[in-house]
């Protein structure tokens, strides 16, 4: 739950404390103990979680512009506006 929400301190401090007032939660002592470990490893843990989420392509550019139509056989077509993007995609790393 920390690492999937990327908890702050503060939102870190609510939470262990929400967990040692719930009955067969952990303790104040564990508490600590996770509240220090996700201070110096959050960066890191972080970084693994959208490692693992990704696929093996990564965005290497993307074009995009809004049209409009200016003729049409209906009148109510004209002027809709219509969004192409173009996505290039590459192996991460590459």
């Amino acid at each position: 739950s920390i690492a999937s929400a990327d908890m702050d301190s503060n939102q870190l401090e609510a939470f262990l404390t929400a967990q040692t007032k719930k009955q067969g939660g952990i303790t104040s002592d564990q508490a600590a103990v996770i509240a220090k470990f996700w201070k110096n490893h959050r960066t890191k843990i972080h970084e693994s979680l959208i490692n693992q989420s990704r696929w093996d392509n990564v965005l290497k550019n993307m074009n995009w512009r809004v049209d409009l139509k200016s003729q049409s056989r209906h009148i109510d077509q004209i002027n809709t506006p219509v969004a192409i993007v173009e996505m290039e995609l590459g192996k991460s790393g590459q």
